[in-house]
């Protein structure tokens, strides 16, 4: 009997496998009434289910352990599972969902990991892929369930994934045809204990894969062990080999080593940072096989996701940029020296919300460099303006619409005003797409009140 832990998305994914492949299973959740049980019931008549704290479940006939994403291996319970094999084939007796879908591809993986911009690498990457033609299916952590992929695409021949720490940390061996880790900063921590924890999660994208794509400028993203191939992209003018941004022309080009690729004010996503994950993508593109002309083409026209760096208007000469899927130092971070180089003027920063007990004083060179007032809302702006007001204006607010109307009036032609938070939303806001959401129609107002 396989047991399946945690009934959100990626679980009820799992049940959903499981029972194609007619695998006997039963289901827990340590929530006493989990969210969907009465529709669960009904898809999946005649399974059991348990709710509760996992000590009191007898996981002694266990055949395999299945967790969600979102149950912590340490979870009581599951803790003296860890490190225990399997009797009948000697691998791990707790995995995840990735290592079901290992198990039961036969198209090669490419796998993409990071603490940021993973979205926006993997759906960049997958677009590509389409357009040369192949035969794509694209999800993971971002989308479609990855199990899910292998039911609604049977027909792909390459699957591009994006997935996270927690998704790592229960598959014993990827087998990547290309492994992709972008960069990595704080996050995560309550689950990881520390850095080296959440490193060591994130370092498993590269267990069995055949090539490597990292960031030359974070040696946090190299493997350990030498991998059969490597690529490594930079903002920073290529070395030999690398992928990289140059001069050419007259004017910055993506480059691989010396060979000029295309033009960086021809890549749509805003910003330094994008054209660094345009390099990632091209760097498995290659490997790939994929025609230049083909990733070019995406390039020039891939705006980007919703609520990563997404250009929402511009009124009286002043961008407003919605990135309020910053949540962590190191998404901010990344907006600032990505977009503040590109601008004509300065950076007007929204900042702010539940910090987590970040440290926000990385912030404050780079917004001494491009910003010239942060304005800053929320539980933790008061920390925000510690860390910054050293380097930059800063000014306490009540909320984001405060802070979105003071900066209409502080920008200049040539400014951009960036809502990126460094900082969850839940002390003003259900989730960080209400945040950006609302960022978004109160711009677009404005910009239909100057229009009218």
């Amino acid at each position: 009997m396989t047991l399946v832990v945690g009934l959100g998305i990626s679980g009820r994914a799992i049940c959903r496998h499981l029972s194609r492949c007619k695998v006997p299973y039963m289901v827990a959740d340590t929530r006493s009434a989990p969210p969907g049980l009465d529709d669960f019931h009904a898809a999946h008549p005649g399974v059991e289910i348990y709710c509760g704290p996992l000590t009191g479940l007898d996981l002694s006939q266990v055949e395999e352990v299945v967790l969600s994403p979102g149950v912590d291996p340490a979870t009581p319970g599951l803790a003296e599972l860890t490190g225990r094999t399997r009797a009948a084939t000697g691998e791990p007796l707790v995995v995840g969902e990735i290592a079901l879908f290992v198990r039961a591809t036969q198209a090669p993986i490419v796998a993409i990991t990071g603490s940021n911009a993973k979205s926006t690498v993997t759906t960049l990457l997958g677009e590509m892929v389409q357009q040369a033609g192949r035969r794509v299916a694209v999800g993971g952590n971002l989308g479609t369930p990855a199990l899910d992929l292998l039911h609604d695409t049977p027909d792909a021949d390459l699957h591009v994934l994006e997935l996270s720490s927690f998704q790592l940390e229960t598959t014993p061996c990827l087998g990547a045809e290309s492994a992709v880790f972008l960069n990595l900063s704080d996050d995560h921590l309550d689950r990881h204990r520390d850095m080296h924890g959440y490193r060591a999660a994130k370092l498993r994208v590269f267990h069995g894969a055949r090539h490597a794509v990292v960031n030359a400028e974070d040696s946090m993203t190299w493997p350990e062990s030498p991998l059969p191939a490597q690529d490594r992209f930079t903002t920073q003018a290529p070395r030999a080999g690398e992928w990289g941004i140059g001069q050419h022309a007259g004017e910055a080009w993506l480059m691989h080593g010396s060979d000029p690729l295309m033009p960086a004010g021809e890549v749509r996503l805003p910003g330094r940072h994008n054209q660094a994950n345009a390099l990632a993508a091209l760097a498995v593109g290659h490997h790939l096989g994929l025609p230049v002309s083909a990733m070019r083409g995406v390039l020039g026209r891939f705006a980007g996701l919703p609520h990563r760096c997404e250009w929402i208007a511009e009124i009286d000469g002043v961008s407003w940029i919605n990135d309020t899927k910053g949540t962590n130092v190191g998404a901010t971070l990344a907006a600032i020296r990505g977009i503040g180089p590109t601008l004509s003027g300065k950076l007007i920063l929204l900042a702010g919300g539940v910090g987590k007990g970040a440290d926000f004083s990385p912030l404050a060179t780079p917004a001494g460099e491009y910003v010239r007032t942060a304005l800053l809302f929320g539980v933790d702006a008061e920390r925000l303006a510690g860390a910054l007001g050293a380097a930059v204006e800063t000014h306490c607010v009540e909320d984001l619409v405060a802070a979105m109307a003071l900066a209409k009036t502080l920008a200049s032609p040539g400014d951009c005003v960036l809502l990126s938070p460094a900082c969850a939303s839940f002390d003003q806001f259900a989730n960080y797409q209400e945040r950006g959401e609302h960022f978004r129609r109160w711009v677009l107002a404005r910009q239909r009140e100057v229009d009218a």
